[in-house]
């Protein structure tokens, strides 16, 4: 089994997690918790990402939890935490999960340098010790121990919120650290919802993120039955505030592509991701374009943009037809095929 350079220090560092009850998140990519289960007393895993749950499920023995916040009553003595690409996640996730726990909890740290987590020792000083012990494969790892109880946590206090004026429409805009459009409006998005065609029937925003796509749609286009989809936890609960404080109404639904999409829909739209972490990933979008027929009605179609060097329209040619250019700019074009 390969796994992330990450898990491969932490692997190194074995010794910390024997006979410990162990708390594992943050960005997991790889199935090493399941190496950890014969050394530690137990294993838990919180995620935010959906595809990860997929990927570990069939680990009976790990107590797998996924959502935005850890509500779960748990046992927990040790919180081993991959850190994120967004200091301002990892910052998140440091305050909600040692709220949780009581003074004492131990917490190891492991990270990609490139990833800030050189931060870490800064960030959790509030907190009590931290001391780097490895580094290795162009990571680190840290332990420390929360001797300071951590606040209660609020998560209505890390939404940010932001104005945007996008086709004709004024909306507020709430979003979570970790999410895309994370308090700014994307341009690829901006040229999207200004091409978009006239909307009708049932509608897929495949990619929410913080759900400026899909809130613009429905307030343009209120007759239309709209689905909001994405992998990430914390882009679900942001599409949820930012549909609740413009009282917009839509289906969330939490997904790895299409695991729990039920078609077919008139409109597939979407500003879809091509990073996974600190990695370039296409494979969710080429999957997303590949089964598109499979959720289209007939005449149905499907309305993405993308950076302008991303080689989509062979994909979508492959499985639609014609591809056509709808509008672009010098770094964005917006695509669209009919089934």
């Amino acid at each position: 089994m390969s796994y992330s350079p990450a898990s491969q220090v932490v692997a190194r560092q074995s010794a910390f997690f024997e006979n410990r009850k162990v708390l594992i998140a943050g960005e997991l990519n790889d199935t090493f918790a399941s190496e950890l289960l014969p050394i530690a007393q137990s294993v838990t895993v919180f995620t935010t990402n959906y595809g990860y749950v997929g990927d570990i499920e069939h680990h009976q023995a790990i107590d797998c939890h996924f959502g935005a916040e850890l509500n779960a009553e748990l046992d927990i003595d040790m919180i081993l935490l991959f850190w994120p690409k967004a200091k301002a996640e990892a910052d998140y996730l440091l305050s909600m999960l040692l709220s949780k726990f009581s003074a004492g909890v131990e917490v190891c740290i492991v990270g990609e340098n490139r990833s800030g987590v050189r931060s870490a020792e800064k960030m959790f000083a509030q907190y009590g010790p931290l001391t780097k012990y490895d580094s290795a494969r162009r990571c680190s790892f840290y332990w420390g121990r929360c001797d300071t109880p951590a606040a209660a946590f609020d998560i209505n206090k890390w939404f940010r919120s932001y104005p945007i004026s996008i086709a004709g429409v004024n909306l507020t805009v709430r979003s979570l650290p970790g999410v895309f459009s994370h308090g700014e409006f994307d341009k690829g998005s901006e040229l999207l919802l200004n091409n978009l065609p006239p909307l009708n029937g049932r509608v897929l925003d495949f990619g929410c993120g913080a759900g400026v796509i899909g809130a613009v749609m429905k307030a343009k286009y209120p007759q239309i039955e709209l689905d909001v989809c994405d992998i990430s936890a914390l882009a679900i609960e942001s599409a949820k505030e930012t549909f609740k404080v413009n009282q917009l109404k839509a289906n969330f639904i939490a997904t790895d592509v299409y695991k729990n999409i039920n078609g077919p829909y008139q409109y597939l739209i979407s500003n879809p991701p091509f990073h996974a972490g600190l990695k370039t990933f296409y494979t969710a979008t080429e999957t997303f374009i590949n089964q598109a027929p499979n959720y289209l009605n007939q005449g149905g179609e499907l309305v993405i943009v993308a950076n302008c060097f991303l080689q989509y329209p062979p994909l979508i040619e492959a499985c639609l037809g014609q591809c056509d250019i709808s509008s672009h700019t010098n770094k964005f074009n917006v695509y669209s095929a009919k089934k």
